[in-house]
């Protein structure tokens, strides 16, 4: 620095140098501070990242075939839950299958090797969630796709009517229906329109809950049906 600039300033030479030291790290704490607070994108751990993965895996499941959901039937179970069902009928692997819990009719048909070439299958509900134990038959003719004998399909009947074998609620017709005690062509449609709302019957408690079945009345029915 000038002599003359000292004098004017009446600072020294060591003066100048502690001021100018101080005023150089004053602004690399500065330079620090900006960069320590700059915005700097944040990676989710992948912990958290797995779980959100999996989550939006059951909500788009929920949308197409096959989906493990929570609000049908056959939904819940433990990870892992299998159903066995039994596929007859114009398919190309007919026999026993097993499945995962929450499976409908049309993973059934696919674990069946599909439907042969020109089967009807209009009159087969394939959304319809399985129940384990139950049977499939593909191309049978209307009102024959229930695997228990009643009356009116060509089973025997025990006394007063009622049937001798338990009648499946998620398969029987309208008219199978009619044949149990007490239940009559207007209650029997109302177990239908149930099951087709709800995707069909997991157990037979569920009765319960069909419009016009009471306490007294699902006591006289629930030794003669099932799921």
């Amino acid at each position: 620095m000038p002599v003359w600039v000292q004098a004017r300033c009446g600072l020294e030479r060591r003066s100048v140098i502690a001021l100018v030291a101080v005023l150089a790290l004053a602004a690399a704490l500065a330079v620090q501070h900006f960069w320590a607070g700059r915005v700097q994108p944040v990676r989710a751990p992948e912990v958290v990242r797995a779980a959100a993965s999996h989550g939006d895996e059951t909500r788009s499941g929920a949308d197409g075939p096959g989906a493990t959901v929570a609000a049908g039937p056959g939904a819940a179970g433990s990870p892992g839950a299998e159903i066995v069902v039994d596929v007859s009928g114009k398919v190309r692997e007919p026999g026993v299958h097993r499945l995962p819990a929450g499976s409908r009719v049309a993973d059934a048909l696919r674990a069946a090797g599909g439907v042969r070439p020109g089967t009807d299958t209009d009159g087969l509900n394939q959304a319809r969630f399985l129940v384990d134990g139950e049977q499939v038959i593909v191309g049978a003719p209307p009102g024959a796709a229930a695997p228990a004998p009643v009356v009116g399909s060509g089973g025997a009947a025990g006394p007063g009517g009622a049937p001798t074998a338990p009648v499946s609620l998620n398969t029987a017709t309208l008219e199978q229906l009619d044949t149990l005690p007490g239940v009559g062509p207007v209650l029997a449609q109302h177990i239908i329109d149930h099951r087709t709302r709800h995707g069909g019957f997991r157990s037979v408690d569920e009765l319960r809950d069909v419009n016009g079945i009471g306490d007294r009345r699902f006591a006289d029915l629930r030794n003669l049906v099932r799921p």
